[in-house]
C-alpha cells in the first residue's frame, strides 16, 4: 500500500481475567495464530516506520511472539491512555510531516489492512483524530460516536452517559484510533482519570483534539471485522467466524470441499484450486496442498507440502518436515514426520516413517517403521528409489536401503542394504509337529485344576 508515514502501537497488556487462563489475552489463538500476530499481520501492508507492542509485566512468551516488533510495558494498567503513554519512549522522536500514529487493539484479530487504510486517507484529508467505529446489532455497552451534519466526528459519548437519543445510535466506538503523531503525547498529558474507574481513557482525545480546534472524523467498518475477544465464550466465536471465512475463501477458489462444517484451516494454509478434501480434516500451521491432490477423510497436517496428484489417507498423519511428492499414496493409519516422499512412492497401511527420504515408486508395507530416535539422538533412513519393504518391517537407523532393494517381511534391518539386494532379517522359523495339541491339553488341564481349587 502507498500510504503516509504511520507508526503502530498495540495495546496487549491485558491479562484477560474473563478468559480464565494463566496465558495473555492477546496470546490465545485464532486459527493457529495469536492473535496479536494476526493484528500484526493487518498493520504490515501499511510499512508501518515503527510499531510498539505495549505488553504487561512478566509476558514473556507474548514479547517471543511479537518479535521483532518493539515492547513497551504498562506497569500499572491505568486505561488506554496509559497504556499508549507506556510506548512513549519507543515513539520518540517519531513526528513527521503529517505523520499518524495507529492504535489497535490486540484481542482484534479480524481487522483488516484495507479499513486502516481509509483510515489514513482521512488523516490525509485533514482530520487529527480518526476513530474507527460499528453499526452495532444490539449497541449495549459501547460508546457512542456522535456526528455532525458534515459527518464530523463531535464526540464519544459512553452509555452511562448517554442520552434516551443518543442511546438510540448504533454507531459505535471500536477503540481503534488513526492519531496525529506530532500532537499525541500533549494531547495524553492532558487526560485525566476524573471517572468512576479512576483510569485515563484514549477516548477524551476527541474532547481535547477539538478543543485545539482540530477536526475529528470516524470511519465506519463491519461489526464482525471489529469483534473482540474478552472471554472463552467470545474465543471459539471467533474461531468459528475465522474458520467459516477460510472455508468460503476455498471454495470460491475452486478447492473442492467434501463437508465444509467439519475442515478447520490455519492462517497460513494454503491450498491449490482443484484439491479435493475430506471430512473432518484438520490443516495445523504450514500445510501447503497442490493441485489434483486428495486428502481423505479424518486427516491431521501440519507442517507438511502435499505435491500434485498425491493422495493422503482416510485417518492419516502428516508432521512437520514432510513431503509428498506428486502421485504418492499416503494410506490410512499412517505417521509421517519430517520424511520426503519421492514421486509415485506408497505407504498404504499403519506405518511410521519419521526422518527419512523414501525414493520414487518405492512400496512401504503395512506395520512398517523407521526406528529413528535411540533415547539421545535422531538419524535418517534412506530408502531408494524402487525399493520394496515387506510388511512389518523394522528399519534401525541410520541406515540406507538401495534403489530397487527388497526387505522381507517381519524383518528387521540394522545394516545397510544394497541395490537391487534382497534382505531377510528374521528368526529362523521352527515347527514341532504335534506340540499345539500337547499345549493345550497342558493348558486345559492347569485352567481345570484351578477352578477346582476355587
Amino acid at each position: 500500500m502507498n500510504s503516509p508515514s504511520c507508526a503502530t502501537v498495540v495495546l496487549s497488556a491485558g491479562l484477560g481475567t474473563r478468559m480464565r487462563s494463566a496465558k495473555p489475552k492477546a496470546m490465545h489463538e485464532v486459527g493457529g495464530l495469536p492473535m496479536v500476530n494476526h493484528v500484526l499481520r493487518a498493520v504490515a501492508p501499511l510499512s508501518p516506520e515503527r510499531t510498539v507492542v505495549v505488553v504487561g509485566p512478566d509476558m514473556p512468551d507474548l514479547e517471543r511472539a511479537v518479535a521483532p516488533a518493539q515492547t513497551a510495558i504498562q506497569h500499572d494498567r491505568q486505561g488506554t491512555a496509559d497504556a499508549v503513554k507506556a510506548a512513549r519512549a519507543a515513539l520518540d522522536g517519531y513526528a513527521g510531516h503529517n505523520a499518524t500514529v495507529f492504535v489497535v487493539y490486540g484481542d482484534s484479530p479480524f481487522l483488516k489492512a484495507e479499513t486502516l487504510q481509509r483510515m489514513l486517507d482521512a488523516r490525509d484529508e485533514g482530520a487529527a483524530v480518526v476513530v474507527l467505529g460499528f453499526r452495532a446489532q444490539d449497541p449495549t455497552g459501547y460508546g457512542r460516536l456522535i456526528q455532525d451534519a458534515g459527518g464530523d466526528l463531535t464526540a464519544i459519548v459512553e452509555e452511562r452517559e448517554a442520552t434516551p437519543d443518543e442511546k438510540a445510535i448504533t454507531f459505535c466506538n471500536s477503540g481503534v484510533m488513526a492519531i496525529e503523531a506530532a500532537r499525541l503525547f500533549t494531547w495524553i498529558d492532558r487526560v485525566g482519570n476524573d471517572n468512576a474507574k479512576g483510569e485515563y481513557y484514549l477516548t477524551d482525545l476527541v474532547a481535547i483534539c477539538r478543543e485545539d480546534g482540530g477536526r475529528c472524523a470516524a470511519i465506519e467498518a463491519p461489526e464482525a471485522e471489529l469483534q473482540g475477544v474478552d472471554s472463552k465464550s467470545d474465543l471459539a466465536a471467533a474461531e468459528d467466524q475465522y474458520q467459516q471465512s477460510c472455508r468460503r475463501a476455498a471454495l470460491d477458489a475452486g478447492v473442492t470441499l467434501r463437508d465444509p462444517s467439519t475442515v478447520w484451516f490455519s492462517f497460513d494454509t494454503r491450498i491449490a484450486p482443484g484439491a479435493e478434501i475430506g471430512r473432518n480434516v484438520v490443516f495445523a500451521p504450514g500445510v501447503t496442498v497442490e493441485e489434483g491432490a486428495v486428502i481423505k477423510d479424518f486427516c491431521h497436517l501440519e507442517g507438511a507440502i502435499v505435491r500434485q496428484g498425491a493422495e493422503v489417507g482416510p485417518f492419516a498423519r502428516l508432521r512437520p518436515g514432510t513431503e509428498i511428492g506428486g502421485g504418492a499414496r499416503i494410506g490410512n493409519f499412517v505417521e509421517v514426520k519430517n520424511a520426503v516422499f519421492g514421486e509415485g512412492a506408497k505407504a498404504n497401511h499403519l506405518s511410521y516413517i519419521g526422518d527419512a527420504s523414501v525414493g520414487a515408486k518405492a512400496n512401504i508395507g503395512a506395520g512398517t517403521i523407521t526406528c529413528n530416535y535411540d533415547g539421545y539422538l535422531k538419524s535418517r533412513t534412506e530408502i531408494g528409489a524402487g525399493a520394496f519393504i515387506g510388511s512389518n518391517s523394522s528399519l534401525v537407523a541410520p541406515v540406507s536401503i538401495g534403489d530397487g532393494a527388497i526387505v522381507g517381511a517381519g524383518s528387521t534391518v540394522t545394516h545397510d542394504v544394497d541395490q537391487d539386494a534382497i534382505a531377510v532379517a528374521r528368526g529362523q522359523q521352527v515347527a514341532k509337529d504335534g506340540a499345539a495339541v500337547k499345549f493345550r491339553e497342558g493348558r486345559a488341564a492347569q485352567k481345570a485344576k484351578q477352578k477346582a481349587e476355587k
